[in-house]
């Protein structure tokens, strides 16, 4: 019995130690490395480079009037579509009292010289036809009769300009009616009725009545780094991505790169434009922000 149990101790201790060598023999091992595989596909690599800018009308212009006065008349509100020649406000003039003055004062001397020439006038035509003088000497005072009659009228006229911003039966339009230049929709009008407005003239710039732009013709206008802009010529295309209209893209050309940059915050910045490819039944405001992929 003692040597059964002698033997199996041995057989134990041989079977651990047997064991324990195949253990570590197998922790030595390093484990296989297994790879992921993926089926060959063939695609493009697209470098691109983003502007950031707004949409904005090509054409925008400013509406000011010729006279100073009193807008008397609004006929239009901001989004109104308006032909050329559409009338958008009526002015009712406040005459420069110092202008006004002066014109009076013409008008009453054009009178008295007037009278003067006339009285000068009528004699001279007596004496001529008794043949006292000679005709030479008539048709100088006829001039001067006749000149007197058109200094008048002119003066007239001045005093007329003055005090109502036009000449009547004169043919021409009259200033106190401001009509649209273009084609286009009233964007925005800064005054109201009541709003006192000064003409456009070599000293002054002038009240804006309305701005109107064409929307029909829409560019982007925009920035792009000095490091990108050598990557870039006129004529690429470009995706533009609206903020306000964020599920739709729309496609424009790059038309103009500019040679001079400008800085921007440290950095110099150069300015690019690009005609919009308008899509119907989205209509993009002036102003939006956008970003441009190029």
């Amino acid at each position: 019995m003692k040597k059964f149990l002698k033997v199996l101790g041995i057989v134990i201790i041989i079977g651990v130690f047997g064991y324990t060598i195949y253990f570590l023999y197998q922790k030595s091992q390093t484990e296989p490395v297994m790879y992921e595989t993926e089926s060959p596909t063939v695609t493009n690599i697209i470098k691109k480079t983003t502007a950031t800018g707004s949409v904005v009308p090509r054409k925008e212009i400013e509406i000011k009037p010729v006279v100073s006065g009193i807008i008397d008349e609004l006929y239009i509100q901001e989004g109104d579509k308006v032909k050329k020649g559409d009338l958008l406000a009526k002015i009712r003039i406040i005459p420069n009292m110092i202008n006004l003055n002066n014109a009076k004062s013409r008008v009453e001397v054009a009178n008295i010289n007037l009278k003067d020439a006339k009285r000068n006038y009528e004699r001279q035509l007596g004496l001529f036809e008794k043949g006292v003088i000679a005709k030479a000497d008539y048709e100088s005072y006829e001039i001067a009769y006749q000149n007197a009659q058109e200094e008048l009228e002119t003066a007239k006229e001045t005093l007329e300009l003055i005090q109502e911003g036009q000449i009547k039966n004169s043919g021409q339009p009259t200033n106190t009616l401001i009509q649209s230049t273009i084609d286009g929709m009233v964007l925005h009008i800064p005054v109201e009725i009541g709003y006192q407005v000064i003409e456009a003239n070599n000293f002054n710039a002038g009240t804006t009545i309305a701005t109107i732009a064409d929307m029909g013709e829409m560019i982007f206008e925009g920035n792009i780094d000095e490091s990108e802009v050598g990557k870039i010529s006129e004529g690429m295309p470009l995706i533009l991505t609206i903020g306000a209209l964020a599920d739709v893209t729309f496609e424009a050309a790059l038309e103009h790169i500019s040679p001079k940059g400008q800085e921007v915050n440290g950095a110099i910045q150069f300015e690019i434009r690009a005609e919009v490819l308008l899509k119907e039944n989205h209509f993009i405001r002036a102003g939006y922000s956008a970003n441009a992929d190029i």
